[in-house]
């Protein structure tokens, strides 16, 4: 009776061995692959930030959005210096948040330009209102 309990108890033993190596080989495992991915510097966002950055001075971001236009320069700068140092998980952060100002930045210096535009044909529709009655009377 004694022996078969030790039997048992000796592959129970053997089985959460195994299971542990298991669970450790995993985790080692997962962590080579966090390690490669944080390893790459993450040159396309940098690009597709870059992208943004030119789009919004493009639009009139500096002129009319300069707050939004000065955080994703500043973000911008921050990511290379942060890959410089190969630190890419902050980095590539820190240029996708430059990305995102920048794209604010270009919005709202299109809407400001919009609304500029629409006060403009507004005051070139008074100015015809008023030239008219003028001819009229």
């Amino acid at each position: 009776m004694e022996l078969k309990t030790m039997k048992i108890s000796t592959a129970k033993s053997s089985f959460n061995h195994l299971r542990g190596l298991k669970l450790a080989a995993l985790a080692i495992g997962s962590s080579f692959v966090l390690a490669g991915c944080a390893g790459n510097p993450p040159t396309e966002q940098f690009a597709v930030t870059q992208s943004a950055v030119n789009g919004a001075v493009s639009a009139g971001g500096t002129e009319f959005a300069a707050v939004e236009m000065k955080s994703a320069q500043d973000k911008l700068k921050q990511a290379e210096i942060a890959m410089h140092d190969k630190k890419y998980a902050e980095a590539k952060v820190l240029a996708e948040q430059a990305e995102w100002d920048a794209r604010v930045a270009e919005r709202k210096a299109q809407a400001l330009k919009a609304e500029q535009a629409v006060k403009d044909s507004q005051k070139g529709v008074q100015e015809l209102r008023q030239e008219s009655q003028r001819t009229v009377q």
